[in-house]
Protein backbone atom coordinates (compact mmCIF):
# COMPACT_ATOMS: atom_id res chain seq x y z
CA UNK A 1 0.00 0.00 0.00
CA UNK A 2 3.02 2.25 0.82
CA UNK A 3 4.55 1.83 -2.44
CA UNK A 4 0.98 2.10 -4.54
CA UNK A 5 0.72 5.68 -2.35
CA UNK A 6 4.23 6.97 -3.39
CA UNK A 7 3.33 5.65 -7.12
CA UNK A 8 0.50 7.86 -6.98
CA UNK A 9 1.77 10.94 -5.22
CA UNK A 10 4.65 11.08 -8.36
CA UNK A 11 1.93 10.81 -10.82
CA UNK A 12 0.20 13.76 -9.02
CA UNK A 13 3.30 15.77 -8.78
CA UNK A 14 4.67 14.85 -12.44
CA UNK A 15 1.34 15.72 -13.82
CA UNK A 16 -0.33 18.59 -11.52
CA UNK A 17 3.05 20.30 -10.51
CA UNK A 18 5.60 19.53 -13.10
CA UNK A 19 5.72 21.84 -15.73
CA UNK A 20 4.24 22.48 -19.02
CA UNK A 21 5.75 20.22 -21.35
CA UNK A 22 5.70 17.04 -18.44
CA UNK A 23 1.50 15.98 -20.08
CA UNK A 24 1.58 13.89 -22.68
CA UNK A 25 0.20 15.21 -26.31
CA UNK A 26 -3.74 13.80 -27.00
CA UNK A 27 -2.26 10.78 -29.20
CA UNK A 28 0.58 9.94 -27.02
CA UNK A 29 -1.20 6.73 -25.38
CA UNK A 30 -2.56 3.99 -27.19
CA UNK A 31 -3.80 -0.19 -26.75
CA UNK A 32 -3.01 -2.43 -29.16
CA UNK A 33 -6.44 -4.93 -29.86
CA UNK A 34 -5.97 -8.43 -31.00
CA UNK A 35 -7.24 -11.87 -30.28
CA UNK A 36 -10.61 -11.92 -29.27
CA UNK A 37 -10.86 -8.05 -29.94
CA UNK A 38 -10.29 -8.88 -34.07
CA UNK A 39 -12.03 -12.61 -34.09
CA UNK A 40 -15.08 -11.71 -35.67
CA UNK A 41 -17.17 -11.37 -32.48
CA UNK A 42 -19.11 -8.40 -31.53
CA UNK A 43 -16.96 -6.18 -29.39
CA UNK A 44 -18.84 -3.14 -29.96
CA UNK A 45 -19.12 -2.31 -26.45
CA UNK A 46 -15.21 -3.02 -25.75
CA UNK A 47 -14.27 -0.17 -28.63
CA UNK A 48 -16.85 2.28 -26.67
CA UNK A 49 -14.58 1.07 -23.49
CA UNK A 50 -11.15 1.92 -25.21
CA UNK A 51 -11.93 5.48 -26.02
CA UNK A 52 -13.57 5.99 -22.30
CA UNK A 53 -10.35 4.65 -20.68
CA UNK A 54 -8.23 7.25 -22.38
CA UNK A 55 -6.41 5.53 -25.15
CA UNK A 56 -7.01 7.33 -28.37
CA UNK A 57 -5.50 5.19 -30.80
CA UNK A 58 -5.30 1.41 -31.65
CA UNK A 59 -2.83 -0.77 -32.96
CA UNK A 60 -4.10 -3.79 -34.75
CA UNK A 61 -3.02 -6.28 -37.28
CA UNK A 62 -3.76 -6.09 -40.75
CA UNK A 63 -2.54 -9.61 -42.02
CA UNK A 64 -1.83 -10.02 -45.76
CA UNK A 65 -2.90 -13.52 -45.76
CA UNK A 66 -6.72 -12.34 -44.90
CA UNK A 67 -6.45 -9.35 -47.75
CA UNK A 68 -4.73 -11.09 -50.38
CA UNK A 69 -5.22 -14.95 -49.72
CA UNK A 70 -5.31 -15.85 -53.60
CA UNK A 71 -3.53 -13.22 -55.12
CA UNK A 72 -2.92 -9.62 -55.50
CA UNK A 73 -5.77 -9.26 -58.57
CA UNK A 74 -8.97 -8.72 -55.41
CA UNK A 75 -7.98 -7.37 -52.03
CA UNK A 76 -10.76 -8.59 -49.13
CA UNK A 77 -11.15 -5.77 -46.58
CA UNK A 78 -13.68 -7.39 -44.95
CA UNK A 79 -11.59 -8.18 -41.51
CA UNK A 80 -9.73 -4.98 -42.11
CA UNK A 81 -12.91 -2.81 -42.76
CA UNK A 82 -14.18 -3.97 -39.27
CA UNK A 83 -11.57 -2.62 -37.42
CA UNK A 84 -10.87 0.49 -38.77
CA UNK A 85 -15.14 1.44 -38.31
CA UNK A 86 -15.48 0.20 -35.13
CA UNK A 87 -12.35 2.78 -34.51
CA UNK A 88 -14.29 5.50 -36.16
CA UNK A 89 -17.46 4.95 -34.48
CA UNK A 90 -15.58 5.71 -31.10
CA UNK A 91 -12.75 9.04 -32.10
CA UNK A 92 -9.82 6.48 -32.22
CA UNK A 93 -7.14 6.49 -34.70
CA UNK A 94 -6.00 3.25 -36.31
CA UNK A 95 -2.31 2.48 -36.45
CA UNK A 96 -2.34 -0.89 -38.56
CA UNK A 97 0.74 -3.87 -38.19
CA UNK A 98 0.95 -5.47 -41.85
CA UNK A 99 2.71 -8.08 -41.81
CA UNK A 100 2.43 -12.39 -42.65
CA UNK A 101 2.90 -13.74 -46.50
CA UNK A 102 0.33 -15.09 -48.42
CA UNK A 103 1.43 -18.42 -49.58
CA UNK A 104 1.46 -17.19 -52.90
CA UNK A 105 4.03 -14.49 -51.93
CA UNK A 106 6.34 -16.11 -49.87
CA UNK A 107 9.55 -17.42 -50.59
CA UNK A 108 8.91 -20.81 -48.45
CA UNK A 109 5.13 -21.30 -49.84
CA UNK A 110 3.18 -22.14 -46.54
CA UNK A 111 5.14 -20.56 -44.08
CA UNK A 112 3.17 -17.39 -42.82
CA UNK A 113 6.58 -16.29 -41.08
CA UNK A 114 8.11 -16.22 -44.67
CA UNK A 115 9.75 -13.04 -46.31
CA UNK A 116 8.00 -12.29 -49.28
CA UNK A 117 9.85 -13.38 -52.80
CA UNK A 118 9.53 -10.17 -54.34
CA UNK A 119 8.87 -6.69 -51.80
CA UNK A 120 7.26 -5.29 -54.35
CA UNK A 121 4.32 -7.77 -53.72
CA UNK A 122 3.57 -6.24 -50.18
CA UNK A 123 3.79 -2.62 -51.55
CA UNK A 124 1.39 -3.26 -53.81
CA UNK A 125 -1.16 -4.56 -50.61
CA UNK A 126 0.19 -1.93 -48.74
CA UNK A 127 -0.61 0.82 -51.94
CA UNK A 128 -4.49 -1.19 -51.86
CA UNK A 129 -4.61 -0.24 -47.88
CA UNK A 130 -3.71 3.09 -48.34
CA UNK A 131 -6.38 3.36 -50.93
CA UNK A 132 -8.96 1.92 -48.94
CA UNK A 133 -8.11 3.81 -45.48
CA UNK A 134 -5.50 6.37 -46.56
CA UNK A 135 -7.19 10.28 -46.84
CA UNK A 136 -9.01 9.71 -50.04
CA UNK A 137 -10.05 5.95 -48.69
CA UNK A 138 -13.24 4.51 -50.43
CA UNK A 139 -13.99 3.07 -47.15
CA UNK A 140 -14.71 7.00 -46.23
CA UNK A 141 -16.78 7.69 -49.13
CA UNK A 142 -18.54 4.73 -48.59
CA UNK A 143 -19.47 6.01 -45.14
CA UNK A 144 -20.10 9.51 -44.51
CA UNK A 145 -22.13 9.26 -41.44
CA UNK A 146 -18.75 8.75 -39.73
CA UNK A 147 -15.92 11.61 -39.37
CA UNK A 148 -13.31 10.63 -41.62
CA UNK A 149 -9.93 9.20 -39.33
CA UNK A 150 -7.39 8.82 -42.22
CA UNK A 151 -4.63 6.07 -41.44
CA UNK A 152 -1.50 8.14 -42.09
CA UNK A 153 1.52 5.96 -39.63
CA UNK A 154 1.74 1.95 -40.91
CA UNK A 155 3.84 -0.57 -39.52
CA UNK A 156 6.06 -2.20 -41.10
CA UNK A 157 5.75 -5.88 -40.23
CA UNK A 158 6.36 -7.10 -36.19
CA UNK A 159 9.32 -8.42 -34.74
CA UNK A 160 11.42 -9.06 -37.57
CA UNK A 161 14.50 -10.12 -35.11
CA UNK A 162 12.90 -13.48 -34.07
CA UNK A 163 12.07 -16.26 -36.37
CA UNK A 164 8.19 -16.32 -35.33
CA UNK A 165 7.41 -13.89 -37.66
CA UNK A 166 10.78 -13.51 -40.21
CA UNK A 167 11.68 -17.16 -40.59
CA UNK A 168 14.82 -15.94 -42.35
CA UNK A 169 17.41 -15.21 -39.59
CA UNK A 170 20.12 -13.15 -40.08
CA UNK A 171 16.89 -10.73 -40.98
CA UNK A 172 18.43 -7.86 -41.50
CA UNK A 173 19.33 -7.60 -44.97
CA UNK A 174 16.17 -8.75 -46.67
CA UNK A 175 14.07 -7.18 -44.11
CA UNK A 176 15.81 -3.43 -45.07
CA UNK A 177 14.59 -4.90 -48.52
CA UNK A 178 11.16 -4.83 -47.66
CA UNK A 179 11.48 -1.76 -45.71
CA UNK A 180 12.84 0.46 -48.67
CA UNK A 181 10.16 -0.99 -51.02
CA UNK A 182 7.10 -0.58 -48.52
CA UNK A 183 8.32 3.02 -47.83
CA UNK A 184 8.80 4.10 -51.68
CA UNK A 185 5.19 2.30 -52.31
CA UNK A 186 3.19 4.12 -49.38
CA UNK A 187 4.67 7.82 -50.13
CA UNK A 188 3.84 7.17 -53.97
CA UNK A 189 0.34 6.39 -52.50
CA UNK A 190 0.26 9.13 -49.71
CA UNK A 191 3.11 11.63 -49.42
CA UNK A 192 2.22 12.33 -46.43
CA UNK A 193 2.27 8.70 -45.20
CA UNK A 194 4.81 7.56 -42.57
CA UNK A 195 6.64 4.18 -42.93
CA UNK A 196 6.78 2.53 -39.07
CA UNK A 197 9.63 0.12 -38.30
CA UNK A 198 8.86 -2.82 -36.87
CA UNK A 199 8.39 -3.56 -33.23
CA UNK A 200 12.01 -5.05 -32.05
CA UNK A 201 12.09 -6.79 -29.07
CA UNK A 202 14.68 -8.36 -26.69
CA UNK A 203 18.20 -7.15 -27.95
CA UNK A 204 16.29 -4.50 -29.53
CA UNK A 205 19.34 -1.72 -29.82
CA UNK A 206 21.90 -4.70 -31.56
CA UNK A 207 18.72 -5.28 -33.86
CA UNK A 208 18.06 -1.17 -34.69
CA UNK A 209 22.34 -1.43 -35.08
CA UNK A 210 22.07 -4.30 -38.02
CA UNK A 211 19.48 -2.74 -39.47
CA UNK A 212 21.55 -0.20 -39.83
CA UNK A 213 24.39 -2.04 -41.06
CA UNK A 214 22.18 -3.41 -43.85
CA UNK A 215 21.57 -0.30 -44.89
CA UNK A 216 18.55 1.07 -43.47
CA UNK A 217 18.65 4.64 -42.57
CA UNK A 218 16.27 6.16 -44.66
CA UNK A 219 13.89 3.28 -45.11
CA UNK A 220 11.65 4.29 -41.70
CA UNK A 221 10.06 7.51 -40.53
CA UNK A 222 9.67 6.10 -36.89
CA UNK A 223 11.61 3.38 -34.73
CA UNK A 224 9.17 1.04 -32.60
CA UNK A 225 10.25 -0.95 -29.91
CA UNK A 226 9.05 -3.82 -27.50
CA UNK A 227 10.66 -3.09 -24.57
CA UNK A 228 9.65 -6.69 -22.05
CA UNK A 229 11.82 -6.18 -19.22
CA UNK A 230 10.89 -7.03 -15.63
CA UNK A 231 11.30 -3.45 -14.06
CA UNK A 232 9.77 -0.47 -15.63
CA UNK A 233 12.61 1.71 -14.95
CA UNK A 234 14.62 -0.84 -17.66
CA UNK A 235 12.17 0.33 -20.20
CA UNK A 236 13.42 3.27 -20.21
CA UNK A 237 16.92 2.40 -20.55
CA UNK A 238 16.36 0.22 -23.21
CA UNK A 239 14.74 3.25 -25.28
CA UNK A 240 18.27 4.92 -23.69
CA UNK A 241 19.73 1.97 -25.71
CA UNK A 242 18.22 2.43 -28.90
CA UNK A 243 18.50 6.10 -28.89
CA UNK A 244 22.27 5.81 -28.52
CA UNK A 245 22.19 3.58 -32.23
CA UNK A 246 20.04 5.96 -33.71
CA UNK A 247 22.79 9.04 -32.58
CA UNK A 248 25.49 6.79 -33.61
CA UNK A 249 23.57 6.57 -37.86
CA UNK A 250 22.58 10.20 -37.72
CA UNK A 251 19.28 9.11 -37.00
CA UNK A 252 18.88 10.97 -33.17
CA UNK A 253 15.95 13.76 -34.27
CA UNK A 254 13.47 10.81 -35.47
CA UNK A 255 10.65 9.51 -33.11
CA UNK A 256 10.66 6.57 -30.92
CA UNK A 257 6.91 4.21 -30.78
CA UNK A 258 6.66 1.58 -28.08
CA UNK A 259 4.44 -0.67 -29.74
CA UNK A 260 3.89 -3.03 -27.13
CA UNK A 261 4.48 -2.29 -23.78
CA UNK A 262 3.01 -5.19 -21.25
CA UNK A 263 3.94 -6.99 -17.36
CA UNK A 264 1.25 -10.10 -18.14
CA UNK A 265 -0.45 -11.13 -15.17
CA UNK A 266 0.51 -14.66 -15.65
CA UNK A 267 2.37 -15.55 -12.70
CA UNK A 268 1.42 -18.80 -11.09
CA UNK A 269 -1.27 -19.52 -14.25
CA UNK A 270 1.30 -20.83 -16.93
CA UNK A 271 4.95 -21.84 -17.23
CA UNK A 272 5.78 -19.84 -20.22
CA UNK A 273 6.98 -16.29 -20.14
CA UNK A 274 10.72 -14.24 -20.45
CA UNK A 275 11.06 -13.07 -16.61
CA UNK A 276 8.70 -9.98 -17.04
CA UNK A 277 5.54 -11.95 -15.91
CA UNK A 278 4.02 -10.81 -12.41
CA UNK A 279 0.67 -11.02 -11.03
CA UNK A 280 -2.58 -8.58 -11.27
CA UNK A 281 -1.40 -6.24 -8.63
CA UNK A 282 2.00 -5.70 -9.55
CA UNK A 283 0.57 -5.23 -13.38
CA UNK A 284 -1.36 -2.16 -12.27
CA UNK A 285 2.09 -0.88 -10.48
CA UNK A 286 4.12 -1.36 -12.88
CA UNK A 287 1.50 -0.57 -15.87
CA UNK A 288 1.63 3.47 -13.54
CA UNK A 289 5.22 3.16 -13.28
CA UNK A 290 6.06 2.99 -16.54
CA UNK A 291 4.01 5.04 -18.15
CA UNK A 292 5.10 7.66 -15.99
CA UNK A 293 8.42 7.22 -16.73
CA UNK A 294 7.75 7.06 -19.70
CA UNK A 295 5.99 10.46 -19.83
CA UNK A 296 8.69 11.88 -17.96
CA UNK A 297 11.48 11.30 -20.54
CA UNK A 298 8.82 11.00 -23.68
CA UNK A 299 10.63 14.92 -24.79
CA UNK A 300 14.25 13.92 -23.81
CA UNK A 301 14.06 10.42 -25.82
CA UNK A 302 11.61 11.62 -28.65
CA UNK A 303 9.28 9.16 -27.38
CA UNK A 304 5.79 9.69 -29.45
CA UNK A 305 3.77 7.21 -29.04
CA UNK A 306 3.16 3.90 -26.30
CA UNK A 307 0.61 1.63 -26.43
CA UNK A 308 -0.26 -1.12 -23.54
CA UNK A 309 -0.21 -4.55 -25.29
CA UNK A 310 -3.26 -5.72 -24.55
CA UNK A 311 -6.63 -4.58 -24.84
CA UNK A 312 -8.53 -7.50 -24.14
CA UNK A 313 -7.04 -11.09 -24.04
CA UNK A 314 -8.29 -14.78 -23.05
CA UNK A 315 -6.97 -15.99 -19.76
CA UNK A 316 -6.03 -19.33 -21.44
CA UNK A 317 -3.17 -21.68 -23.34
CA UNK A 318 0.26 -21.32 -22.56
CA UNK A 319 1.19 -18.14 -23.66
CA UNK A 320 1.66 -15.41 -20.29
CA UNK A 321 0.42 -12.81 -22.58
CA UNK A 322 -3.24 -14.84 -21.79
CA UNK A 323 -2.98 -12.80 -18.94
CA UNK A 324 -2.03 -9.23 -20.54
CA UNK A 325 -5.31 -7.50 -21.07
CA UNK A 326 -6.86 -4.41 -19.49
CA UNK A 327 -10.37 -6.55 -20.32
CA UNK A 328 -10.47 -10.26 -20.28
CA UNK A 329 -11.96 -13.19 -21.11
CA UNK A 330 -12.52 -15.32 -18.07
CA UNK A 331 -14.63 -17.95 -17.80
CA UNK A 332 -17.10 -16.84 -20.93
CA UNK A 333 -17.38 -13.62 -19.43
CA UNK A 334 -15.34 -10.59 -20.33
CA UNK A 335 -14.50 -9.07 -16.86
CA UNK A 336 -11.82 -6.15 -15.91
CA UNK A 337 -8.39 -6.49 -14.12
CA UNK A 338 -6.98 -3.76 -11.69
CA UNK A 339 -4.35 -2.63 -14.58
CA UNK A 340 -7.86 -0.98 -16.36
CA UNK A 341 -8.28 1.34 -13.56
CA UNK A 342 -4.72 2.14 -13.24
CA UNK A 343 -4.28 2.82 -17.35
CA UNK A 344 -7.75 5.29 -17.07
CA UNK A 345 -6.38 7.14 -13.73
CA UNK A 346 -3.27 7.52 -15.55
CA UNK A 347 -3.97 8.58 -18.41
CA UNK A 348 -6.16 10.90 -16.97
CA UNK A 349 -3.07 12.22 -15.10
CA UNK A 350 -1.16 12.69 -18.09
CA UNK A 351 -3.17 14.52 -19.96
CA UNK A 352 -3.83 18.80 -19.08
Amino acid sequence: MRHAALLLCLLGMLVAAAPAGAAVPRHWLGVDADGPMTDGSDRESEWALIAASGATSVRAAFHWPHGQPTGAATTDFTASDGIVLAAARHGLLVVPVVQFTPAWAAAVPGDPASPPRDAADYGRYLQALVGRYGPRGSLWSEHPELKRRPIRDWQIWNEPNIDRYWSTQPFAKSFVRLLRTARKALRQADPGARAILAGLPNTSWAALRSIYGAGGRGTFDAVALHPYTGKPANVVKLVELTRRVMRRYRNGRMPVWVTELSWPASRGKTNSGGGFETNDKGQAQRLRKGLVLLAAARRRLRIERVYWYTWLSAEQGPSAFGWSGLRRLRGGEVVSAPSLSAFRKTAKLLRR
